[in-house]
């Protein structure tokens, strides 16, 4: 199927779209891929030789990584990390999605939206919507897990958000000791603190994570912080 429009064209009309609408530029990006009688703008790319952000940044991995995905709302953190957990299955590797943010019918809702998505995904793929997530909790879940898999913590501040839970520092510690041993890749969606401004600095960085409690950010291997149009990942 030919697009109505070369790929950079069609991205600066969801940037317009973005602006007009007032909508968050990955709906934008999705509203275009269903004017192109596609699911999503992930496939688009995908089928017409573009990488995704996803399959870039997934080809960056290694084993036993822990990873920082960090954005203001409404710019695409969410569904990067859930591209990556899809990326990881379609290598033939298992992943896995704990969510303290979604419900299962809105997590798997989301998935939805990401369009057709590689045969034998369910045999390879996990959703926990637990009110228990911790780092103990995904510890055990991930305790028989293949190496070379990859997890997704939906999201990094919510860890802390219960008194019985260990501090943030000494879960993402041990949770980084985990992936050591097990091979298994972690990604961290994060918030970033309100005093982040785009008209100083293009993207977030290290600096700008939300942290209501202390939280040693050396601990992440690799990074990747968006804002509209402008993504920058890098080894830490």
């Amino acid at each position: 199927m030919k697009l109505s429009a070369p790929i950079h064209q069609l991205k600066r009309q969801a940037k317009l779209r973005s602006r007009e609408q007032g909508v968050p530029l990955h709906a934008a990006l999705d509203g275009i891929a269903a004017d192109e009688g596609l699911a999503s703008w992930s496939l688009l790319a995908a089928r017409h030789g573009e990488l995704s952000l996803a399959a870039k940044l997934y080809a960056t991995l290694g084993d036993g990584d822990l990873v920082l995905i960090g954005a203001r709302p409404g710019q695409g953190k969410t569904l990067v990390a859930l591209e990556l957990a899809i990326e990881a299955t379609r290598a033939g590797r298992h992943s896995a999605f704990f969510s303290l943010e979604y419900t299962e019918d809105e997590a798997r809702q989301r998935l939805g939206r990401l369009g057709n998505l590689p045969a034998g995904f369910d045999a390879l793929f996990s959703l926990d919507c637990s009110d228990a997530i911790s780092a103990p909790h995904i510890i055990a879940r991930l305790a028989d897990a293949p190496r070379g898999g990859l997890a997704v913590i939906d999201y990094l501040q919510l860890l802390d958000q219960r008194r019985d839970t260990p501090p943030l520092d000494d879960q993402v510690r041990a949770l980084a000791a985990i992936a050591q041993r097990s091979g298994v890749t972690l990604v961290f969606i994060s918030q970033i603190a309100r005093s982040y401004d785009p008209a100083v600095k293009p993207v977030p960085d290290l600096a700008d994570i939300r942290l209501p409690n202390p939280l040693d950010l050396t601990l992440f291997t690799r990074t990747c912080f968006l804002h509209g149009d402008a993504v920058h990942f890098a080894a830490t």
